[in-house]
């Protein structure tokens, strides 16, 4: 792994992080009891995010969301090849989980791939396990992860499909999701782990 990430590195140059951000919106809504929490909502309301999902787990069993979101999550979409921005958010999100988890909150790490072309069960198993020992890793076929990706809003896609080397322009949104509940809110990129775990910790504490 640490061969391939290093040609990686050797080869290609920071991905391009757009789209998906059309989706999000900053309103707000005084009878949401969560509207303190909030730093953005969801055109369309929070219901239009999520739904059934079916993808291939990281021990190669197909799963759904039922079997995916048993506790709070804070779920991710990038890919294993990714040079730089998917193991920094990544790693920022299984910061997050540890945090809450000293504050006394389960929270999973979920990282879906939306690189069908090369990511495999044993990659995602890989890579997650260099990340965080609680984190699932979740990978399926071009038709499983397009529909992930279209019931979360978000965005994806591979640049020269050609190269063995192919960088895939994704958009960069952590969602947490609960079990019943589905899609609750979107964080963004920017903030530290700790600053994570303290908006995720608002929303749970209102549950």
């Amino acid at each position: 792994m640490k061969t391939r990430t290093a040609a990686i590195l050797a080869t290609v140059a920071v991905v391009g992080l757009i789209g998906g951000v059309a989706a999000f919106v900053t309103l707000g809504k005084p009878d949401d009891r969560f509207a303190q929490c909030r730093t953005g909502s969801v055109a369309g309301g929070p219901e239009s995010i999520g739904g059934p999902l079916e993808l291939v787990s990281e021990t190669g069993e197909t799963v759904t969301d039922k079997d995916i979101f048993t506790r709070p999550s804070l779920l991710y979409f990038g890919y294993t090849y990714c040079p730089d921005v998917c193991p920094l958010d990544t790693v920022r999100n299984a910061e997050a989980v540890d945090v809450l988890k000293e504050r006394g909150f389960d929270v999973q790490p979920v990282f879906v791939s939306v690189d069908y072309g090369r990511d495999t069960a044993q990659s995602m198993d890989d890579f997650t396990y260099n990340i965080h020992p609680d984190m699932l890793g979740l990978t399926g076929s071009e038709e499983q992860i397009k529909a992930a990706s279209k019931a979360y809003r978000t965005y994806f896609n591979v640049r020269d499909p050609e190269d063995e080397y192919y960088l895939i322009d994704h958009s960069t949104f952590t969602y947490l999701v609960l079990p019943e509940t589905g899609f609750l809110a979107f964080f963004r990129r920017e903030l530290t782990g700790e600053q994570l775990a303290d908006q995720v910790q608002c929303y749970l504490e209102k549950l």
